[in-house]
């Protein structure tokens, strides 16, 4: 017979439930809500596909916490349903049609091994630990087509739950969703209870707890909120290349570290599409040559064995930038690395020699003209969040840290300092230019 769960969702809540896909992610602000939807969402599931071997599961970064969170609200619920019966001491209920939800937590998550799930909520995944998804509750899920819902508050960029926000917005294929409500849009909250947790709270805090930061938690994060206005335009999402434009190269040349390069098209309105990010170490100008080359093949040729991230996107180039330490000649070899690059058919432009600070300055007043594709930028989108300055014992600013993020924020730096629009511009149709390495490290290749 037909059950009524008494619950009334709210529009925003409703959304999620209307819309959501498999795999899904809720950022939403405190208060919202978003624990009764992921329950009641669970609970509707079970009684519209569960049977006696259906299983669920509500999982906390600690099992006390999902208790705390859940275990009245699931009882509420499913208990309206004629026939449910409640394992208090499993934290566990099973429906009229034997299908079963339970809590846990993942402190011990690997004491789940073994089991399957055909439906999940992992809650607060940025206070758990990335295996807890990748090893554990993952696999439960893929003989059965289970579904998975990540919900929670922002934490900052390196845990979890950005890692599947960043997966679900470079998603191509419609497995993934995902929802951003923050306080200032729902409207869930009133206005003089916002302003009062805004006095007592530090800015950062409330951006974080009640606007669904990933930049709050960040202190002194150079481009972070940026980026965040940038996600909440839609200007995050994914591009393809227009075959109009000439693809531009901006690096960061990494002598004993990494080097990294941004691809991207400037169209006339001023306007710039990050198409794609590329960063690897210990490699000499030649394995980055190779890179170019293989992405200027046709797009959707195969990538090779030894590079199988590097598929081809049918790029053709215009300029290349580089830092103005690309003509420090190398005392091994007496050459400069703008010549040994011009060797390799790369013709290099150099930034001008700006200051730190204006270089900064400068990168902050394109980011907000740039247009970023959310898959093959992923890993410098996630860099250029955490680029920040560096602090002295008083709290005192010393300059931006130099560490992993360092360098796809240097690259963007010498994008936005050395680009020439009027050589863009004013070249003629786009052509392949001429290289001497090709993807198989013969003479005469196209770059």
């Amino acid at each position: 017979m037909p059950c009524v769960i008494p619950y009334a969702p709210r529009p925003l809540q409703r959304r999620f439930h209307e819309e959501r896909t498999r795999f899904c992610v809720l950022l939403c602000h405190r208060r919202f809500g978003k624990t009764v939807a992921a329950v009641n969402d669970l609970i509707r599931e079970a009684l519209r596909r569960g049977g006696a071997d259906w299983r669920a599961a509500y999982a906390a970064p600690f099992l006390g916490q999902a208790k705390a969170v859940a275990w009245d609200y699931l009882r509420r619920f499913a208990g309206a349903v004629p026939g449910t019966r409640f394992l208090e001491s499993e934290l566990a209920c099973i429906l009229p049609n034997g299908a079963r939800i339970r809590l846990a937590g993942t402190e011990n998550a690997q004491a789940l091994r073994g089991l399957y799930l055909d439906d999940l909520v992992l809650d607060e995944p940025a206070d758990m630990e990335r295996q807890v998804w990748s090893q554990v509750f993952r696999p439960m899920l893929a003989d059965r087509g289970g579904r998975a819902l990540f919900c929670g508050t922002p934490r900052g960029t390196d845990n979890l739950l950005h890692d599947v926000w960043q997966e679900a917005g470079a998603d191509g294929t419609g497995l993934w969703s995902r929802f951003r409500f923050p306080a200032s849009a729902t409207g869930y909250l009133p206005e003089a209870e916002l302003a009062a947790a805004r006095r007592a709270m530090e800015e950062s805090e409330y951006r974080q707890e009640f606007e669904c930061s990933f930049a709050a938690a960040l202190r002194g994060a150079y481009y972070a909120a940026l980026l965040d206005e940038a996600e909440n335009a839609g200007r995050i999402t994914r591009l393809a290349p227009d075959p109009a434009l000439p693809v531009h190269t901006a690096w960061d040349l990494g002598m004993d570290d990494a080097t990294a390069i941004w691809f991207f098209q400037a169209e006339p309105s001023g306007v710039w599409r990050m198409l794609d990010y590329y960063e690897a170490a210990g490699e000499g100008l030649a394995h980055y040559a190779r890179v170019l080359s293989l992405k200027a093949q046709p797009a959707g040729s195969p990538p090779p064995a030894d590079l199988p991230g590097i598929s081809g996107r049918g790029f053709v180039y215009g300029q290349h930038i580089a830092p103005r330490d690309i003509r420090v000649r190398e005392l091994g070899t007496g050459q400069s690395r703008l010549e040994s690059a011009a060797a390799l058919g790369i013709r290099f432009s150099v930034a001008p020699g700006l200051s730190l600070a204006d270089g900064i300055d400068a990168t902050r007043r394109r980011i907000p003209r740039l247009w970023f594709d959310a898959g093959y930028c992923a890993q410098g989108i996630r860099a250029l969040r955490a680029y920040r300055r560096q602090w002295r014992g008083h709290g005192e600013a010393q300059g931006p840290l130099h560490d992993w993020t360092s360098h796809a924020a240097d690259a963007l730096r010498y994008a936005a300092t050395g680009f020439r629009a009027d050589l863009a511009q004013g070249a003629p149709a786009p052509g392949r230019a001429r290289t001497g390495y090709d993807v198989f490290g013969e003479p005469g290749g196209r770059i």
